[in-house]
């Protein structure tokens, strides 16, 4: 090698070195929070996640759980440290496959990888753990639902932290694997696929289970107990699995007859919402939860809901978050709305299909349940605050929201709005600004005014959708389908989710 090319190469070694220590200097933490107004703290910046493999054990006898979460992620923006959302006790962290240092307070995990890590690389995180879940609160709540014979990892708008760590906002999105290994005779259900069982040589059995489509944090979930396991396959070829606790004694038959109709319900539900956007179906029913809840593809009922009988409505209205909620999820937590108010509105189409009472009906009876001096029309749909995420009228006034919009554009816009939502929004998230806008747009009106008497002013309205004058109105029967759908909203104190 010649002088010349000799200096020419160390002067750019010289730039090249430079260059990485400037790009080292210019690092900087990532975000404890992903900057949601209602919960600050959920969630982190600098990274996007886009799979998570959690390979658990869990002794329901003593409630410990151990194991590992490998999480891949790529940052997006040079990190000098990062933060993951969660609260069991940790004895290591590799990132990249070298020992990094960590602290945690407060559920914040901070991680101090040994090198600064680029925007746009690729970063695979490796925590290891073992705590009792039980044992850990946040404001005085524990997620982590310790039931008599396992437990259930089953909560909104928070659970993940109980027992995986991660970004923990549903505008970060990823695929899972989850497996966790229980004593022999214990089950463990979770999301997705089911890939089957492994025997281990100390008694105990792995169960595992993968999700294909991208699935929020709080949607991901494992309940773990005695359980009857139902697989079977829909009529459009999905894998069916429904799971019922084997402790659900005069409520266990009720439970079937309502859940095992699942792949029936989103049959009809396609017809409005367009096609199924995940890869199998299915329900949980488990004691010890005190409501329902849409984990991804496999929702969750309390078994109180069918203490009456069967109860198709809470499925209905679950199923339907699986394209309002989970497929298109919310931007920030203020747009909830878009969840609830659409599956609520599911339980009314569900109603015209059965016969036991048209939209309009239920509408108008929603509107009368509730005086002008109540306080449920003080909460706003479109903003009801952190302390009202899941309040009533998220709920029955937010269904309300969504008859008003289809008694102003009719059906054929009504149902073309909700089909391009659900598609263009397709494994995203979405805000309540963006739907009025396509409204507006496939519709051609000017939807202001509606909007914000329905979702944004406090206050009775001065009549129900499509309904006369308040002066002029006429009392409106219940519908037959109502009683179950008031006991679909009213449960242990507590509202589905």
């Amino acid at each position: 090698m010649s002088l010349r090319a000799k200096l020419t190469l160390g002067t750019a070694t010289a730039a090249s070195l430079l260059l990485l220590a400037g790009t080292a200097t210019a690092a900087e933490p990532g975000a404890p929070g992903i900057g949601d107004p209602y919960y600050p703290n959920a969630g982190n910046g600098g990274y996007d996640v886009s799979h998570y493999d959690i390979r658990l054990n869990y002794q329901p006898t003593s409630d410990n759980l151990s194991g590992t979460t490998t999480i891949v992620a790529r940052t997006t923006q040079d990190l000098s440290r990062f933060n993951l959302d969660f609260l069991l006790k940790v004895s290591s962290i590799r990132v990249n496959n070298r020992v990094a240092s960590f602290t945690q307070s407060g559920g914040e995990l901070v991680v101090d990888p040994k090198q600064s890590l680029r925007k746009g690389s690729d970063v695979t995180i490796v925590v290891t753990y073992s705590d009792v879940p039980s044992s850990h609160a946040v404001d005085g709540y524990t997620a982590w639902k310790r039931t008599a014979d396992g437990a259930l990892a089953i909560d909104e708008p928070d659970i993940a932290q109980w027992w995986y760590p991660s970004n923990n906002h549903p505008t970060d999105k990823a695929t899972f694997d989850v497996s966790v290994a229980v004593p022999d005779g214990v089950e463990v259900i979770s999301n997705g696929l089911f890939n089957g069982t492994a025997k281990q040589i100390n008694g105990w059995t792995r169960w595992r289970w993968r999700s294909l489509k991208p699935q929020a944090t709080y949607l991901t979930y494992v309940a773990i107990g005695q359980f009857e396991v139902r697989q079977s396959t829909a009529p459009n070829g999905q894998p069916v699995v429904n799971a019922y606790s084997l402790n659900l004694g005069e409520n266990e038959l009720p439970a079937k007859a309502s859940v095992e109709r699942t792949p029936e319900v989103t049959e009809f539900l396609e017809q409005s919402f367009g096609p199924y956007p995940f890869e199998a179906q299915g329900g949980v029913v488990a004691p010890g939860i005190g409501f329902a809840l849409e984990n991804q593809t496999r929702s969750t009922y309390d078994p109180a809901f069918f203490r009456r009988g069967a109860n198709t409505y809470v499925v209905a209205h679950e199923v339907a978050h699986q394209w309002f909620g989970d497929s298109v999820s919310v931007q920030r937590w203020r747009d909830i709305w878009l969840n609830e108010g659409f599956a609520s509105y599911a339980e009314f189409l569900w109603s015209e299909h059965v016969g036991e009472g048209t939209a309009q009906e239920n509408a108008e009876y929603i509107y009368d349940l509730y005086p002008a001096d109540s306080a449920f029309w003080q909460v706003l749909p479109g903003d009801p605050g952190a302390a009202d995420l899941f309040h009533g009228a998220v709920y029955d006034r937010g269904a309300l929201a969504v008859h008003a919009l289809r008694v102003a554009v009719g059906d054929e816009a009504f149902f073309t709005i909700l089909k391009r939502w659900t598609q263009q929004k397709k494994y995203g998230n979405g805000t309540v600004e963006e739907f009025i806008a396509l409204s507006e747009s496939v519709s051609g009106q000017q939807l202001d005014e509606l909007f914000q008497t329905w979702l944004f002013t406090p206050g009775k309205p001065a009549a129900a959708p499509g309904a006369a004058t308040f002066a002029t109105q006429a009392v409106v029967a219940e519908p037959k389908a109502f009683q179950k759908i008031r006991e679909t909203h009213v449960l242990l104190d507590s509202h589905v989710h």
